[in-house]
C-alpha cells in the first residue's frame, strides 16, 4: 500500500545520477525523485531492513538477533513506514517504526535490545535510574522503542512525513483497542565525533603540529539531522562506545579512514513532548508544499 507519495528534489554527486541529467555544475546534478511511503511487507522488506537494522546497531549487531528484530518489526504492518523509489517489490531504501517494549519484553530480540541499553546507560546514573524504572519488570509506564535508519545518501526530508504517519498510526491503533498508548519513547541512533583521518597521515605535504584531541570533549555529529532536534525535546540522552568496536568491518574502518568514529546514542522523550518532536522536525525538514 502507498500511504503518501513525496516529490523531492535533492543535490546528488554525477557519479550517483543518470547521466542523462543536466549537469547543474562540475561535480552536481539536480535529480527529482518521487519518494514512495510503504506499509512494511514481510514477504519484501525483510533482507533490506535487517540490513538497516544491522547499520544501525553498527559494531554491536552481532549482539543481537536481528532477524528476529526485522521479523517482529515487519510483523507490525500496519504500523510504520518503508520508503521507496521504484515501487512496492522494490527494496526499501528507509524504514521508521515503533516497538512495545513492555508488551514484548518476554521476545529474545527485544530482551536482549532492553539488556544492551540499560548496560550502556550505567555511566549516565539519572537516565539508567529512569530507564530501569520503565523497562524493570512490572512497570507501570508504557514504553516504545523507535527503530529508524535509513542509506546515508537519503536526504533528510523523508523523516518528516514518517514520524507523521507513525503518529496517526498509533492514535488509530489506540482507537482500536490496540496497545499503543506510550508515555515514554526511547529513540536508538548513530552519531560520531572525529578523529585523526589516516588519509592525512598519508599526506606528503607539511602539516602545522596537530592538538591531540581529547575524547571527552569531542564534538558530537549527527548522521541524521534530525537527531539534534530530537535530542533537545528529550528527557535524557546520551552516547556511548560500540562494545565491539575493535572486531570492526572493513566497511566501517573506512569510517575511520576518513577521520569519522562512529558512536552509539540513545534519546528518552516523553509522551508531552513527542508531539512537539514532531512539529520541530516538520518546521525544520518537511518539503515546502509545490506551488
Amino acid at each position: 500500500m502507498v500511504k503518501r507519495k513525496e516529490p523531492n528534489e535533492l543535490t546528488a554527486n554525477a557519479d550517483d545520477v543518470s547521466e542523462s541529467e543536466e549537469t547543474r555544475s562540475d561535480n552536481e546534478e539536480i535529480v527529482n525523485l518521487d519518494f514512495d511511503f510503504f506499509d512494511p511487507r514481510p514477504d519484501v522488506d525483510f533482507e533490506a531492513i535487517r540490513n538497516l537494522l544491522r547499520q544501525l546497531f553498527d559494531a554491536d549487531n552481532t549482539m543481537f538477533d536481528i532477524s528476529a528484530l526485522a521479523d517482529l518489526i515487519l510483523s507490525q504492518n500496519s504500523l510504520g513506514s518503508t520508503v521507496k523509489t521504484d515501487g512496492p517489490e522494490s527494496d526499501p531504501f528507509a524504514f521508521l517504526t515503533v516497538v512495545n517494549a513492555n508488551l514484548h519484553r518476554d521476545n529474545p530480540a527485544i530482551r536482549q535490545i532492553i539488556d544492551y541499553i540499560l548496560s550502556k546507560t550505567k555511566s549516565n546514573e539519572p537516565f539508567s535510574k529512569k530507564l530501569k524504572e520503565l523497562l524493570g519488570e512490572g512497570a507501570k509506564n508504557n514504553t516504545g522503542i523507535i527503530f529508524s535508519e535509513r542509506l546515508i545518501n537519503m536526504p533528510t526530508e523523508v523523516v518528516p512525513p514518517m514520524y507523521r504517519m507513525l503518529s496517526d498510526e498509533m492514535q488509530r491503533a489506540v482507537d482500536n483497542g490496540e496497545n499503543y498508548r506510550f508515555d515514554y519513547y526511547i529513540i536508538i541512533s548513530k552519531s560520531f565525533t572525529e578523529m585523526e583521518s589516516k588519509l592525512d597521515d598519508e599526506d606528503e605535504r607539511p602539516k602545522k603540529k596537530k592538538k591531540s584531541r581529547d575524547p571527552k570533549r569531542s564534538e558530537t555529529f549527527y548522521f541524521h539531522a534530525e537527531d539534534e532536534a530530537i535530542q533537545r525535546k528529550s528527557e535524557h540522552y546520551m552516547t556511548y562506545r560500540f562494545s565491539r568496536e575493535s572486531q570492526a568491518a572493513d566497511s566501517r574502518r573506512t569510517f575511520q579512514d576518513y577521520g569519522i568514529s562512529p558512536q552509539g546514542q540513545l534519546m528518552l522523550i516523553s509522551s508531552s513532548n513527542f508531539g512537539h518532536m514532531i512539529d520541530e522536525i516538520l518546521n525544520l525538514f518537511a518539503v515546502p508544499p509545490q506551488q
